[in-house]
């Protein structure tokens, strides 16, 4: 079965939290996500990659954390996941508190999914250098990991470093809620294949038209890097709505696909929630 869900940046005018939330478990849909930008510098190191002018909701975003906590909490089943957190411009102390805490009073129904970023000024902002993000947020994701699954925890890397700690709670997941790493290949396949649980690609970015026609390469990846292919679960980030697409992703052994949801109220996602139902009875009958 191909698992679905939908990602929405979370607004003081957008569809609440909670009320997507019910609506999309009410339909059978296995997750809700939510991304996260801290603020929005007026300035513009780095282009935007959708081209164009930066949405208003980008400036908006709600904090993922607490939305997704407010999703969990109104419904029982339904998955929440990061879609995704800027661990770049992240203290991994206290963010691996929070990942286990919502871990915890999810009853394990956190994803964790994480990127680098493409906001320079935003990163600086933070104390981050945009050059050595990379190896910044390979540091941070395996401090967390020793945090989440030792009682007494201690990393020494180059940008991350501490002697042993305590820091509880620890994730309901075992060994911690699984981290998948996002953004373009074959840059983020690789990133995801070295740390990850996980690999969200776009379905169609400037590299590809397809990312179906690459996970053969992204399987090929993982296996010469001593990885096994089926370990590392796909999450297809808004690919088309197509019947024959979809049932394509589950033939190739992605997990699940992710579609966008407009900040809008719910008179205006209902339809679109229903016409992805719609496509999810299709594909899974």
């Amino acid at each position: 079965m191909l698992n679905f869900g939908t990602s929405m940046f979370f607004t003081d005018y957008s569809m609440a939290p909670g009320e997507l939330g019910m609506a999309l478990e009410e339909r059978g849909f296995e997750s809700v996500w939510a991304p996260e930008h801290s603020h929005i510098p007026l300035s513009r190191k780095t282009p935007f990659p959708g081209s164009g002018d930066l949405p208003k909701k980008y400036y908006d975003a709600m904090d993922p954390f607490v939305t997704l906590t407010v999703a969990a909490m109104a419904t029982k089943t339904l998955k929440v996941g990061t879609g995704i957190c800027l661990v770049a411009q992240r203290d991994p102390i206290q963010t691996a508190k929070l990942v286990a805490s919502i871990d915890q009073v999810s009853g394990g129904r956190f994803l964790f999914g994480i990127g680098n970023g493409w906001n320079q000024d935003e990163m600086e902002n933070h104390g981050t250098v945009f050059a050595t993000r990379h190896k910044l947020a390979r540091e941070n994701v395996e401090a967390m990991k020793a945090i989440w699954t030792k009682s007494k925890a201690e990393y020494h890397g180059e940008f991350v470093n501490f002697d042993p700690m305590m820091a509880w709670p620890k994730p309901v997941q075992k060994p911690h809620p699984p981290v998948i790493v996002g953004g373009a290949f074959p840059y983020s396949a690789r990133r995801a294949i070295r740390y990850g649980d996980g690999w969200i690609p776009q379905a169609a970015r400037g590299g590809y038209s397809e990312i179906a026609d690459m996970i053969p390469e992204f399987r090929k990846m993982a296996t010469e890097a001593g990885r096994d292919p089926a370990s590392i679960e796909i999450t297809v980030w808004f690919p088309k709505q197509d019947a024959d697409l979809m049932k394509r992703y589950e033939d190739l052994g992605v997990a699940r696909v992710v579609f966008n949801l407009d900040s809008d109220k719910a008179d205006k996602v209902m339809p679109v929630i229903d016409s992805l139902a719609g496509l999810m009875r299709k594909v899974n009958v």
